[in-house]
């Protein structure tokens, strides 16, 4: 396919008002019929030279806002609403492009409609952006487009992203705040021992005697911290790049994902999560009539958790056999029976898709309680924690001056 070039256009509108703009194309020519997709007479076309210096626009890798899934969601509606309204498809991502609020996506929407211009499919250009567009959104758009109902997949796209979208904002609720009071202990904890204990241990100097063990051992974590704190800070920026290159990699992957399902408090919610997430997408992969063998390995790869996406690689091997989805699902125990059972009565009474939403609806209410509950029980315990370090290390600071007076006496 040709590069894309930036054109800047005049063209007259239905009212005979003069609109200005620029765009995307791989030719003058592409570019023209694009304005007269977009309801407008051309007036004038002309290529434009890319902008430098000030004038460009500054892409600072890792500072460029990511395409989320409300993004997503949002152009999901807005496409099928505009599909179902007669808008053709070219015309719908040529909208869709110049009115979203995301730069990232405006410019990835721009690409596709330069590839579906090209005479390629709507999940065909997907595919070629597969780091924004989820596995489950471009083969419920191929299957739309096969099907002839290519609406209806953009509204199981729209309403699944919607509810992860909810989910996630109360796992994050749930999290923002026993994050950022741990990240205040730790400041804290940090600015005493390099500000204040120096001071007091300046002053036990002139004391004489020995000082307390918890005094002993502020004072050896103060005069630690002068290369202990570098050393953290790189081990952090350290680790955070490794982290992000490598914690989507299936060696990470099988040991962090089994220990956080079975971590206090939070390996409950991570599991409801889960199962909410895997219940949701499997049901609308059905919904959308994807073959079942597929779905199960997109709905794998999108649980977010290895155990289940390795339970589902044996469900995979027990339907290529003929038998059914329940039974080696019964034996993996990130599975609760409720949830085994209803897809055994799913799959008998041919109401699979059914079963699944309704354990998907069950499940984010599941998600919804446990993380309200672990707010209120968190909040208490965090401030507990925060006033045994911070009060433990003032006690440690006025122990010396205690033995001062028992001496004085």
């Amino acid at each position: 396919m040709p590069t894309s070039v930036a054109f800047a256009y005049k063209g007259r509108n239905a009212a005979g008002k003069v609109v200005k703009g620029r765009l995307d194309a791989s030719s003058e020519s592409a570019a023209t019929t694009r304005i007269r997709t977009m309801g407008l007479a051309p007036i004038s076309v002309a290529e434009v030279a890319v902008g430098t210096g000030l004038s460009r626009e500054i892409n600072i890798p890792g500072m460029t806002k990511r395409v989320g899934l409300k993004d997503l969601a949002v152009m999901s509606r807005q496409m099928a609403t505009m599909t179902s309204a007669g808008l053709s498809l070219l015309r719908t991502l040529n909208i869709l492009s110049e009115q979203t609020e995301n730069k990232e996506l405006a410019r990835i929407l721009t690409a596709v409609r330069n590839d579906v211009e090209s005479g390629g499919s709507l999940s065909a250009a997907m595919v070629k952006h597969s780091t924004v567009f989820p596995p489950i959104m471009i083969n419920l758009v191929k299957a739309g487009e096969t099907g002839g109902f290519l609406e209806s997949s953009l509204n199981s796209v729209a309403n699944n992203f919607e509810s992860e979208g909810k989910l996630q904002d109360t796992i994050k609720s749930a999290m923002a705040y026993p994050t950022i009071v741990l990240i205040m202990a730790v400041l804290a904890v940090i600015g005493m021992l390099t500000f204040i204990v120096p001071v007091f241990e300046k002053m036990f100097a002139g004391f004489g005697g020995q000082l307390p063990l918890p005094t002993q051992i502020l004072v050896v974590l103060s005069s630690m911290m002068t290369w202990l704190l570098p050393l953290l800070i790189v081990a952090g920026i350290a680790f955070s790049i490794w982290w992000r290159a490598n914690k989507n990699t299936e060696r990470v992957r099988k040991i962090v994902d089994p220990v956080k399902l079975k971590v206090p408090v939070f390996g409950p919610l991570m599991q409801k999560l889960a199962i909410a997430r895997f219940s949701r997408n499997f049901s609308t992969m059905i919904g959308a009539g994807v073959p079942i063998l597929q779905s199960l390995t997109i709905v794998g790869e999108t649980s977010g958790n290895w155990v289940i996406e390795a339970a589902l690689r044996k469900v995979q091997e027990s339907v290529r056999q003929g038998m059914s989805i329940a039974g080696p699902l019964s034996l993996e125990p990130v599975f609760p029976p409720m949830v085994v059972q209803m897809i055994a009565v799913g799959e008998d009474a041919g109401a699979l898709q059914t079963m699944l939403s309704k354990i998907a609806d069950f499940y984010d209410q599941e998600v919804q309680s446990t993380a309200e509950q672990l707010t209120a029980l968190i909040e208490p315990l965090m401030i507990a924690f925060i006033g045994v370090v911070i009060g433990g290390m003032i006690v440690a600071l006025y122990m010396p001056m205690f033995s001062i007076f028992e001496y004085i006496k």
